[in-house]
């Protein structure tokens, strides 16, 4: 898979709740950051971040692009049950096929 490919399969596991399939697509060393979470390893991202898909209506993928050897930039939309749609971006990184590192940016209401 290309790090685009293993970007979207871990975006479907997570909106699908598939556990197996992320826990396969995570590098065991991940490191996870957001505005709420600063360096939370896999365990902690499975336990706190993971199970948090049905706040969700929608995600949709706006921009995916690599943008260097093991660097990928996502931009994507989702919308909550309030009727809400936020905008969030993300830098990742991938090694061997698998998510190393995620950052996470929070958007504003579009």
């Amino acid at each position: 898979m290309s790090n685009t490919e293993v970007v979207r399969a871990l975006l479907a596991a997570y909106r699908n709740q598939d556990l197996a399939a992320a826990d396969r697509l995570l590098a065991p060393d991940l490191a996870f950051t957001s505005p709420q979470d600063d360096h939370i390893d896999k365990a902690a991202y499975l336990d706190r971040c993971f199970p948090t898909a049905d706040r969700f209506v929608s995600q949709e993928i706006l921009r995916l692009a690599d943008v260097g050897d093991d660097e990928v930039l996502l931009l994507y939309e989702y919308e909550l049950h309030s009727g809400d749609r936020y905008r969030n971006a993300e830098h990742i990184t991938v090694r061997d096929g698998r998510v190393a590192e995620v950052w996470v940016f929070f958007g504003g209401r579009v």
